[in-house]
């Protein structure tokens, strides 16, 4: 995947030789925070697989992989537990922020293991999902990736180990709240509780309006094509604002619909989806169709990542079942079941499965 480390690293050794020859480690954003505050250059088994340099099989860096290309594994930091002391605060970081000298960094993680880690995600079968520029489901595995890495990112989630393997596979839609901003901005709609009320006055199918979200890049769920952002189907004499609404938040729904058929079966194992109370989980527009078309109840939890983050730092001393504790008692807030009629869903999903289709087949 092109947007990913190992490859943007390998562009940089090709194009940009006189840079890469300036290399002394290769961090992660997280690193490299983690880095100014302890002056130690550290990464994790999960941030090293977020940019497809894990090795699964092995349990180690990916060193073949850099072998391949020739870039030397001494680039690589020093790689340490996830939940543990991975270095402390230095005199001049906490001269710098007012931390304490001393302070333990506990904990680290990227955004999506982040999140799932926050909506109490850590076994098989369970799934968490985020609906902010891109959309994304991830869901837990302990089985080694097989093909569908072309189409789905595999993460060592933030508990896992090679002897309890806790893969995510993770299913990035592009096109996703960066579509209801974008309309939002061309509407001059107020805000986005005004877009979700619109829509809610409006029937499922937004009466034969098909909104297609991949206005924001190539989509590797679609083989790297890029169909491009459009509405089709327009009535000037039918269709409004809420119209416009209701079928962009469908048309993304769908797109999670039309993705999960690449994530492995064996990732169905809990068929429930969690997700937080923001973002595109504000629309019930959203969420029902979502529901309705995965026959997954939709969880809604008050709760964000920095949030997860915070409590993440307890693991060290009280473990994951303490942290499961505290996310369970403080912040569940409803569930959103599947629609029982839900047919009008079905058929707007084909249609919309259909005109996508048409538009892949003209692409190169």
């Amino acid at each position: 995947p092109g947007n990913f480390t190992a490859s943007k690293l390998r562009w940089v050794q090709q194009h940009e030789p006189e840079n890469f020859s300036g290399i002394k480690k290769i961090l992660l954003p997280g690193d490299f925070l983690a880095l100014k505050l302890t002056g130690d250059y550290t990464t994790t088994a999960s941030g090293l697989s977020e940019g497809t340099l894990w090795d699964f099989e092995e349990g180690k860096p990916a060193h073949f992989l850099l072998e391949h290309w020739g870039i030397s594994s001494d680039l690589l930091p020093e790689v340490v537990m996830t939940f543990g002391v991975q270095g402390k605060v230095s005199r001049e970081a906490a001269q710098q922020t007012g931390l304490a000298e001393g302070t333990p960094l506990l904990y680290r993680a990227g955004d999506q293991p982040n999140n799932a880690l926050s909506l109490n995600i850590f076994e098989p079968g369970e799934w968490a999902a985020t609906g902010g520029t891109s959309g994304v489901l991830y869901g837990i595995t302990d089985q080694l990736p097989p093909d569908e890495i072309r189409r789905v990112n595999n993460f060592a989630h933030v508990n896992h180990s090679s002897a309890h393997p806790r893969i995510g596979k993770l299913l990035c839609i592009n096109g996703a709240g960066i579509l209801y901003r974008w309309l939002r901005e061309q509407t001059g709609i107020p805000g986005y509780k005004d877009m979700n009320t619109l829509a809610e006055a409006i029937s499922v199918g937004s009466e034969g309006l098909i909104c297609i979200p991949f206005g924001n890049g190539a989509e590797r769920l679609l083989g790297n094509k890029a169909p491009g952002g459009s509405f089709e189907g327009l009535d000037f004499n039918r269709h409004q604002k809420g119209h416009l609404c209701r079928a962009a938040l469908e048309g993304i729904a769908f797109a999670f619909i039309y993705g999960m058929q690449f994530i492995p079966s064996g990732t169905h194992t809990n068929p429930r989806i969690r997700a937080g109370t923001d973002n595109l989980f504000q629309s019930g527009v959203f969420a029902k169709t979502l529901a309705t078309l995965s026959g997954m109840p939709v969880e809604l939890y008050n709760t964000t990542g920095a949030i997860g983050a915070a409590r993440a730092c307890c693991v060290y001393e009280k473990g994951i079942p303490h942290l499961k504790a505290l996310a369970k008692n403080s912040d569940y807030k409803e569930t959103v079941y599947p629609d029982k009629k839900g047919q009008p869903y079905f058929d707007a999903y084909e249609q919309w499965k259909e005109k996508l289709e048409i538009n892949l087949k003209q692409r190169p």
